[in-house]
């Protein structure tokens, strides 16, 4: 009996090892100074008074309102002539105050900012060393949904209002991007994009395998920064088109073998496989788009798997994506 309830007990044991997210590290002595400027709020809540309020919101935001108003809505420099009454145009706007109160409405920034917060521990974690970025958050007037510096990232949440918004199909916006643009994809993105720029894509070869190979790197990191997050909302598909290919990971990765696409340098099969559309055209339209994207994700995971020595950090500085492919030892 005894040795009946130790081996209950070890099984329990070996059971909860087996479930525990491997990339939920303790972060007690990982600590970062973060905050979301909520920076679209000060400026539509000075609408009525620009002209007075624009010293106060540069000297508040001297490197986020050039970048707003230059990258994001582009309308210029804050010194330049007739800026102000521009930007009036913009926050009086009748659809612009119509679109912030939706914001107000939709997004929960509190909450955004605890979960950015949380994600760019878990990055500071393994890149202690690594920029953390100043973000803010703004109304784009549907222009960006994310614009970057090397320490600054804006958040247009304006991209974000839900599935059903119907700005979006007035703007005549695909439906295939439209089922990214609400408040789950935020955080996702916002890391995607940052560790973008923290590991550009350079150095490495011009073939198919080596953008799949890179997609994948991106998104096993977005595994370690987001570990609670669905693997769903990290790449933007549906729960349907995830299905399709995990149902089919072993046909896909035939057919690109036997179609030697892996090694292709074509632009056009690069972008078949890698880069957003309603559908990879080499399978049915129930595929999603990138789904070379997805594979290359598969085989980073089964080279962390089955290359338990390499740390993260060691896998971002990996550049040779044969040799991550052929260390992998994937099977599908």
């Amino acid at each position: 009996m005894k040795k009946l309830f130790l081996l209950l007990v070890c099984a329990l044991f070996v059971l909860a090892a087996c479930q525990r997210n491997p990339f939920k590290v303790d972060l007690s002595d990982t600590h970062i100074n973060f905050k979301l400027h909520r920076f679209g709020n000060d400026l539509f809540a000075s609408r009525d008074s620009l002209q007075k309020a624009l010293p106060e919101l540069q000297k508040k935001y001297p490197s986020i309102l050039p970048l707003f108003s230059s990258e994001v809505i582009r309308i210029g420099f804050p010194e330049d002539s007739g800026f102000t009454d521009i930007l009036s145009s913009f926050v009086n706007d009748s659809l612009m105050l119509e679109v912030n109160n939706q914001i107000n409405t939709q997004i929960d920034q509190q909450q955004l900012e605890e979960q950015l917060t949380e994600a760019f521990r878990y990055f500071h974690y393994y890149f202690p060393e690594k920029t953390i970025p100043e973000v803010f958050s703004c109304n784009s007037g549907f222009n960006q949904s994310i614009v970057m510096t090397d320490s600054l990232m804006g958040i247009g949440l304006d991209k974000y209002l839900g599935v059903d918004c119907d700005y979006y199909p007035r703007l005549g916006i695909p439906q295939y991007l439209q089922q990214n643009m609400h408040p789950g994809r935020i955080v996702p993105e916002a890391l995607y994009a940052w560790c973008m720029t923290q590991f550009p894509f350079d150095g490495y070869g011009p073939q198919l395998i080596d953008r799949m190979i890179y997609e994948g790197q991106l998104l096993y990191l977005l595994d370690a920064v987001l570990p609670d997050c669905p693997d769903s909302l990290k790449i933007g598909f549906s729960q349907k088109q995830l299905a399709f290919c995990k149902d089919r990971e072993n046909a896909i990765w035939t057919y690109l073998a036997e179609h030697r696409m892996l090694f292709s340098n074509e632009r056009m099969d690069i972008i078949r496989y890698t880069d957003d559309a309603p559908y990879t055209s080499s399978f049915t339209t129930d595929s999603p788009g990138r789904t070379g994207c997805w594979l290359g994700w598969q085989i980073v995971k089964a080279y962390m798997k089955n290359n338990p020595g390499v740390s993260i950090p060691q896998l971002m500085q990996e550049k040779d994506s044969k040799k991550i492919l052929n260390f992998s030892a994937y099977q599908p």
